[in-house]
Formats: structure tokens, C-alpha cells, sequence
């Protein structure tokens, strides 16, 4: 089976447009190397791709004749990504809530208290 085609059916990606597109800039790599979107797969291959800025890990256990439910997903692989990964998307989570944008405008009275505060904790500290 094709690498986007199974990426598709084990629930990776919505479409399989999707998939091609991500082989295409190079996110899915099989066994180490940068693949194409036509490339076989093979059970026991091992998948890294990198999507939403994590870079999932699966071993391929089975090829499905077509697109999968949610629930028997891992009949077809295994994931093996670490945790790691998942803690620092975690990480970014809570920085993008303490990030203005350049050109959102004057800091609200919220935000100016918040900077307040910030500045007070961090010379009480001193």
C-alpha cells in the first residue's frame, strides 16, 4: 500500500490530499529516509512524521484493505512516540497564553495588571 494511502486509512490525516502534501515537504519518513507519496509500505516499517509540530513514531503491523474506524486503529500500528514530544506541545500551550502579538493595539487594563503584577513579584524577589 501506498505511504499517504495508509496514512490516511490509519486516521494520520483527514484526506489523503493531506498525506501527499505532507510527503511532498518532506515530514514522513520511512526507516530514516525521506519518502514520496507513491512509496510502498510494508509491515514492520518504521514511520516518523511530524505533524501539529510533534513527531510521532509507528511501526507498521498490518496494512488495511481501506480506511479504518477510530477504535481499530491500532490493530494496524503501533505508536511509538515518546512522551516527550507530547509534554512539550504541553510546554507551548501555556507560552502562547502570555504572548502579545506586534500591532494588537494598547495592553488592555487586564494586561497591564497582569505586567504589573509581574514586575512586583519579580522585585519582591530582590
Amino acid at each position: 500500500m501506498r505511504i499517504d494511502k495508509y496514512l490516511w486509512c490509519t486516521r494520520y490525516y483527514k484526506t489523503r490530499n493531506m498525506a501527499t502534501n505532507a510527503c511532498k515537504k518532506g515530514h514522513i519518513k520511512v526507516n530514516g529516509q525521506a519518502v514520496k507519496p507513491s512509496r510502498e509500505v510494508y509491515p514492520m516499517d518504521v514511520i516518523q512524521l511530524r505533524k501539529n509540530q510533534i513527531n510521532h513514531q509507528l511501526t507498521v503491523l498490518d496494512i488495511p484493505d481501506s480506511r479504518v474506524g477510530a477504535k481499530l486503529v491500532d490493530i494496524y500500528r503501533k505508536d511509538t512516540t515518546p512522551k516527550e514530544a507530547f509534554e512539550n506541545q504541553e510546554l507551548l500551550k501555556y507560552s502562547k497564553d502570555y504572548y502579545r502579538k506586534k500591532g494588537t493595539g494598547r495592553p488592555t487594563k487586564k494586561d497591564r495588571r497582569d505586567i504589573e503584577g509581574y514586575v512586583d513579584e519579580s522585585e519582591q524577589e530582590s
